[in-house]
């Protein structure tokens, strides 16, 4: 009896090399738009003391009580959890090497996380995510940074069906007022809720008001709003941060339902929401969470920061055309054999010495079942090396795309090697060969 195939765990997919190229165009984007802000690069741990999760993101949050992946070690009995988010995970790791003893500090992270949810489009239970925290700075204006380089991160990889909504959350003193006149007006139409709904009545009512049931959308709708329970001090900063955002020719929405999942957020939350990838819209998401490394054990330190969902933006940069990727190669070598080869072997590597991508063909196959594959690789040009030209120390160049037409090469033709590598880059550029 043959053995069942193997497949990957459901809703953690393979990323394969046709796609692969969409991600490390936007990835080097995205480290280009992050250098130019300033902020430098932490990487912690996929796994973590449950308890950083616990405490960080919130003990009655549905990432905690649902969706992480957590184990008890067989060695030592601690309670480790994969991550399902990154800002927890970062502030330990600032906490715990003091990261903000000589000032404020800028930084990102980049990576896997893993939530034990129901697969379906755009929500995994392994995606990807890009973080970005800023910490000890206090006013509204890293907040106003925050969604700026959000907008500006849009325009370098041409998102346009997304839009801002943000919202103030206040201080815990204001969402405690706020809490429990929610909770009294939910009780009122106790009735109406759903399971989800009565479940989080009193521990998270807040989440209550980011249902997606429709039967709720009126009760919803008719609830208190968290705008007409802050302080002046709090409406004073969400209304600074919206001056800054019109000086910038950001244009958002102020959306008083708008509270997202974590515990930790006070003050500004915002999302950037799309409409063409169905219910999972939410392509970014972030706000302020200055009482979180206070609650973790630390030192009182502001803070606020974002993440974006990679495999929503890059579902996003599908529907939107963007995204368009470079040639994946600029050579293919190719060679008759024998001798051949091992003077194909070595000339593709001093083509890479002068800066070029190069696949050298390996293994024996016939010159028209390399040219094939040299078509397939997306190389601009194939170069041949067969018994005549390695005779007289020569390379054959063969424009392989359909752009390179009207270019040098469109037919093949020979040049020495030891200006092959010159007369490449020249036809690259746009250039003419020497002669």
């Amino acid at each position: 009896m043959s053995k069942p195939r193997l497949a990957a765990v459901r809703g953690m997919n393979d990323l394969l090399p046709s796609e692969a190229p969409l991600w490390e165009w936007f990835e080097a984007r995205v480290l280009d738009w992050l250098r130019s802000y300033g902020y430098q690069q932490i990487r912690t741990p996929i796994l973590e003391h449950t308890e950083v999760f616990v405490r960080g993101i919130g003990e009655v949050t549905d990432i905690v009580e649902k969706e992480m992946y957590s184990f008890e070690d067989r060695l030592n009995g601690e309670q480790l959890t994969l991550r399902p988010e990154f800002t927890a995970g970062v502030i330990r790791a600032v906490l715990e090497h003091n990261l903000t003893y000589d000032g404020p500090r800028r930084l990102w992270s980049i990576g896997p996380v893993f939530r034990h949810e129901r697969p379906q489009r755009g929500r995994y239970r392994q995606f990807h995510q890009v973080n970005v925290e800023a910490l000890g700075f206090a006013g509204p204006d890293i907040d106003a940074e925050h969604i700026v380089m959000l907008a500006r991160l849009w325009k370098i990889v041409g998102l346009t069906r997304i839009r801002l909504e943000l919202n103030c959350l206040g201080q815990a003193e204001e969402r405690a007022r706020y809490r429990t006149d929610l909770i009294a007006y939910f009780e009122r139409h106790l009735q109406r809720l759903d399971a989800d709904a009565r479940r989080r009545l009193y521990t998270n009512p807040l989440r209550i008001l980011d249902s997606k049931n429709a039967e709720l959308a009126d009760v919803v709708a008719g609830a208190p709003r968290i705008t007409d329970y802050l302080s002046a001090e709090s409406r004073g900063f969400f209304e600074r941060l919206q001056s800054l955002l019109t000086a910038a020719g950001v244009a958002f929405t102020v959306n008083p339902r708008l509270v997202r999942g974590l515990d930790y957020y006070n003050l500004t939350v915002y999302e950037w929401i799309t409409d063409a990838l169905g219910s999972q819209g939410t392509v970014c998401g972030g706000g302020r969470y200055d009482p979180l490394a206070e609650r973790m054990g630390g030192r009182s330190t502001p803070g606020c920061g974002f993440a974006i969902g990679m495999e929503r933006v890059i579902e996003l940069l599908r529907a939107c055309g963007q995204g368009q990727t470079a040639p994946a190669l600029d050579v293919y070598v190719v060679h008759q054999g024998g001798a051949t080869a091992q003077a194909a072997f070595l000339l593709a590597e001093r083509l890479r010495d002068a800066g070029l991508d190069v696949a050298y063909h390996a293994g024996e196959a016939s010159l028209k079942s390399q040219m094939k594959k040299a078509d397939a690789s997306g190389a601009e040009f194939a170069v041949i090396i067969g018994e005549r030209e390695l005779a007289a120390g020569e390379a054959a160049i063969k424009a392989l795309r359909a752009q390179n037409a009207q270019a040098p090469f469109a037919r093949q033709s020979t040049v020495p090697q030891e200006k092959l590598a010159e007369a490449l880059i020249d036809a690259l550029t746009d250039g003419s060969p020497e002669d």
